[in-house]
């Protein structure tokens, strides 16, 4: 049995970290449905501006929106929508199967957008589409209202359990006052919880022997709270008004380390009742060669231990979830203006007859 099989067993649902017009052209978006138990799909502008940027599958498209007068945020969403929503087609007799609790694709918006959730996911006419919002302090507001106004959201940029629980009380505050609005209480949402990026910020500054182990620690202790949260009277009394749980997902768990092992965040973090979405490269090198352990210790295993090793070598845990969080929006937001500059450039090089040589990537 594959170990992606094994780990859909276990509970853990897999989720593909990427989305381009070539996988869903040539059915291996299909195959990784099929084969490999990918049951979902989360996107970003990075994905969409390298695709955009060096290939020619998107040429088409472009030249006919831009005729139609679009351009800028409009000609993404335009584009975007259309891969999603055949995407999340794909995915929808896992959605059906499961009730909703699978089967979703995320669409990320700009922060400046943020209030116009309920219409893009309106536009999309697909009830498994997320919406992506950051869960920084700003976001917060969006998260509720959102969810509120019935919106799926996957809230991102989440660093710590802090972090978390602070998109969980957003979410249960949206739930709350859908409850004491009469409205439908059941508002499907993911909270991503971001884990390599941990390891990348103190790879220099740390022991070898702590190295590759932040992130997982943290994740760990996120996974406690998030199984206290289900067990909280607060949640118990919103889960019997017909609420769902916000799932807990990792993001960012494909290795960033040549020495450590490729499978490496996949194989730590195999937990019941979460996803992980991954890249690719790492969804084919754990189908291959990945191996399912245990799964995830419900009370977070040995993460304070480990958390107390980095705290004796100087490391601020509170102070970099922070500066990580702060810099994951910085780097979504230069993301997102090189992605508008790449369909503008598109754009203008199809308008003079400058086609793209080639394929997808």
């Amino acid at each position: 049995m594959k170990a992606t099989r094994q780990l859909h067993d276990l509970g853990q649902s897999l989720w593909l970290d990427n989305i381009t017009r070539g996988i869903l052209d040539d059915g291996t978006l299909q195959t990784y449905i099929n084969e490999l138990s990918v049951t979902g799909l989360t996107s970003n502008p990075t994905i969409f501006d390298h695709a955009i940027k060096n290939g020619s599958l998107y040429d088409d498209a472009i030249e006919k929106k831009a005729a139609e007068g679009q351009s800028g945020e409009a000609l993404f969403f335009a584009l975007a929508i259309e891969d999603l929503v055949r995407a999340a087609d794909l995915f929808r007799p896992v959605h059906d199967r499961t009730d909703s609790v699978d089967g979703w694709v995320s669409l990320e918006v700009s922060p400046l957008l943020a209030d116009k959730t309920a219409e893009l996911h309106a536009h999309a006419r697909r009830p498994n589409l997320f919406i992506k919002i950051p869960g920084t302090p700003e976001g917060g507001p969006a998260i509720e209202e959102s969810i509120f106004r019935g919106v799926p959201v996957n809230v991102t940029l989440l660093f710590s359990a802090a972090q978390y629980l602070a998109a969980v009380e957003a979410y249960m505050r949206g739930i709350e006052r859908r409850i004491a609005a009469g409205l439908e209480p059941r508002v499907d949402s993911v909270a991503s919880i971001f884990v390599s990026r941990w390891d990348v910020a103190v790879e220099d500054t740390v022991p070898l022997a702590l190295r590759n182990r932040l992130g997982i620690a943290i994740a760990q202790r996120s996974y406690k709270a998030y199984r206290e949260m289900l067990d909280s009277p607060r949640w118990r009394g919103l889960a019997a008004s017909g609420a769902r749980p916000q799932r807990l997902l990792w993001a960012s768990t494909s290795t960033k380390d040549p020495d450590a092992p490729d499978t490496l965040y996949v194989e730590a973090l195999a937990a019941p009742d979460t996803i992980n979405t991954i890249p690719e490269k790492t969804l084919l090198a754990f189908a291959d060669h990945g191996r399912v352990g245990g799964a995830l210790p419900l009370d977070g295993g040995d993460a304070e231990s480990v958390l107390a090793e980095f705290a004796r070598v100087g490391v601020d845990e509170t102070a970099l979830a922070g500066r990580l969080q702060r810099e994951g929006a910085a780097s979504f937001d230069k993301s997102w203006k090189d992605l508008l500059d790449c369909l503008a450039a598109k754009r203008a090089s199809l308008a003079q007859g400058d086609r793209t040589a080639g394929g997808e990537p």
